[in-house]
């Protein structure tokens, strides 16, 4: 055999293997992680870690049907003295269904699980775990979502005269809009009403710009709510931290975020 044979029986192997490759059908499952710093982790307008910062990250499966799952994690700083108990870090767990219909428009609709792994919980005190089933419709960069808390009760929140506050909910627009060139605009306001809890019920806004810098994505935000967090009376969002009665905070406070991401 020549060397001109050779040459064509190699070229023709490429483009059959070219072929298959193109052939190929795509997988319908797709796998990502993500990870990141925060200056304070604030949400739905209250800070989880007394505005200290906190490390984050999570993975996510997802279908090509649209169904999805995935698990987040975050550092925090919980209500010693309220919830009695430790609770350094949040475990979320989620999943859902998400599509499109007439182009532009989008839903989502799923459940979401916190979990708040921890001891030393006061006898009678209620768990800060809490399951919300949520749904959302998205139009371009804007969306509109609402979720419903179906546990007994919402992260450790009693009714006025000590009841369960299922059936408490969370109605939030959000706004993610592309400036071009890795720059990015956000906007988010919300309510939360916990139910049959007036003081705990509040609403909140946010505006922030983000940089995706290629290696990761920077954002600044600012924070603030109208929630009561008055220290020196006592109200429902002046949190303290594991060091007992002192060094109180208004968690609910207005505040600016720096934070940093990277999605893999």
């Amino acid at each position: 055999m020549n060397k001109k044979t050779i040459t064509l029986l190699v070229s023709a192997l490429s483009v059959s293997l070219s072929a298959l490759a193109d052939e190929a059908p795509a997988s319908p499952h797709s796998f990502t992680g993500n990870v990141g710093l925060v200056s304070d982790f604030v949400y739905r307008g209250i800070s989880q870690t007394h505005t200290q910062p906190a490390v984050q990250g999570g993975f996510d499966y997802a279908h090509a049907s649209g169904l999805y799952a995935g698990i987040w994690g975050s550092s925090i700083s919980w209500v010693s003295d309220g919830l009695g108990g430790s609770y350094p870090l949040e475990l979320d767990i989620y999943g859902g269904y998400k599509g499109s219909f007439g182009g532009d428009f989008g839903y989502d609709v799923g459940v979401l699980s916190y979990n708040y792994p921890g001891h030393g919980r006061v006898s009678g005190s209620v768990r800060a775990d809490t399951v919300e089933a949520y749904g959302a419709v998205s139009w371009k960069w804007l969306t509109l979502k609402y979720s419903h808390t179906v546990s007994s009760h919402f992260v450790g929140w009693t009714t006025d005269n000590g009841g369960k506050t299922r059936g408490s909910g969370y109605l939030e627009l959000n706004a993610t809009y592309d400036l071009g060139d890795g720059w990015g605009l956000t906007g988010h306001v919300g309510h939360q009403k916990v139910k049959g809890n007036r003081d705990a019920s509040y609403s909140d806004w946010r505006l922030g710009v983000t940089k995706d810098l290629g290696f990761g994505v920077i954002g600044l935000a600012y924070s603030d709510t109208n929630a009561e967090g008055s220290c020196s009376a006592g109200e429902a969002y002046c949190w303290g931290t594991s060091e007992g009665t002192r060094n109180f905070k208004d968690v609910g406070r207005g505040t600016a975020i720096l934070s940093f991401s990277k999605s893999f």
